[in-house]
């Protein structure tokens, strides 16, 4: 069974869980060990278990060297963007986290209680593989919030960009509103399905984006959000190919979030080329190339966080 690459990205420019070749070859039987702490991160233990886990994942993935190794550093990296996404609290929420384990299964032709058993099996285990998911969405959300808007590019940089391009960037601009069937967390198993079929239906009768506060004033527990000015490389990637396919006036279809079930209306849509939407292209497309590489912003704040940390081998 070969799992082939994938990529699924999250806010403000990118996210990503990638799926790298997967050979499944297991013995008989996986010997039982004791689970002793080997590293402390602040307050945060990284097990035995936690580290044979990840050499399991890695060695999915046909890394070789020191699997333990590298398991250990990839857990220390993890564990401090985990304790900084929670303190922010920028973290997706675990309907995303089940979204992308699925879409994952989905990907590979295989249900997900099938994905759940082929890393038990391979010994990784479906909780570990869906909490090395939540940092991986979560992370870039948290660099390109915190670096997005203080990288300004130079008048030099930008005006060389224009003469490379010939001319100024087009893209889309949007006026956006956030509609949100509220359901509390006590009650999210319970009420979720009607809560989706509500919001489906209020779709077809939105009144547009001035009437649309008194049209949530006769449902119940529904909240509207003015979310603004957005250009298209601005975009959460969770609502971007809904938003990009939405005609100005009507409705994207829904999602449900943490929040509860949202959906997005389109207020106003058109075509901008000023500066500003130029320099937000630009800096969007070397984002991207980031992606491909190593963003160094991300490890500017990873090292910043190493630096802060205390970390104790046991």
């Amino acid at each position: 069974m070969n799992f082939g690459k994938t990529a699924l990205r999250s806010v403000a420019f990118a996210f990503a869980i990638f799926a790298v070749p997967m050979v499944i070859a297991l013995p008989a039987q996986q010997a039982a060990a004791a689970t002793t702490v080997k590293v402390v991160v602040n307050k945060t233990a990284i097990t035995s278990d936690d580290i044979a886990k990840r050499a399991a994942f890695l060695k999915l993935q046909r890394q070789s060297g020191n699997l333990p190794a590298k398991a250990r550093e990839q857990l220390i990296d993890e564990a401090l963007k985990r304790e900084e996404i929670a303190r922010v609290k920028m973290s997706v929420s675990t309907a995303d986290v089940d979204a992308s384990f699925a879409r994952f299964a989905s990907t590979n032709k295989m249900t997900t209680d099938q994905l759940t058993k082929v890393l038990a099996q391979a010994g990784v285990g479906a909780e570990h593989f869906k909490s090395f998911i939540a940092v991986q969405m979560s992370w870039p959300r948290l660099v390109n919030a915190r670096y997005g808007g203080r990288n300004k590019m130079s008048t030099q940089d930008f005006v060389t960009r224009l003469k490379e391009r010939g001319s100024k960037p087009v893209t889309n601009e949007y006026f956006l509103q956030q509609v949100i069937f509220v359901i509390p967390e006590a009650k999210r198993n319970s009420i979720t399905g009607k809560r989706k079929s509500e919001a489906e239906a209020s779709r077809k009768r939105y009144p547009g984006c001035e009437q649309a506060k008194t049209f949530a004033a006769t449902m119940l527990d529904v909240s509207i959000k003015d979310l603004g000015r957005m250009l298209e490389p601005e975009l959460p990637p969770d609502w971007k190919p809904l938003v990009e396919k939405t005609a100005e006036g009507g409705t994207t279809g829904t999602r449900v979030t943490e929040k509860g079930v949202e959906y997005l209306a389109v207020c106003k849509k058109q075509q901008v080329s000023d500066d500003y939407a130029a320099e937000v292209v630009f800096r969007s497309e070397d984002l991207m190339k980031a992606e491909k590489g190593e963003n160094p912003n991300e490890k500017k704040y990873l090292e910043e966080l190493r630096k802060k940390a205390q970390i104790t081998s046991t």
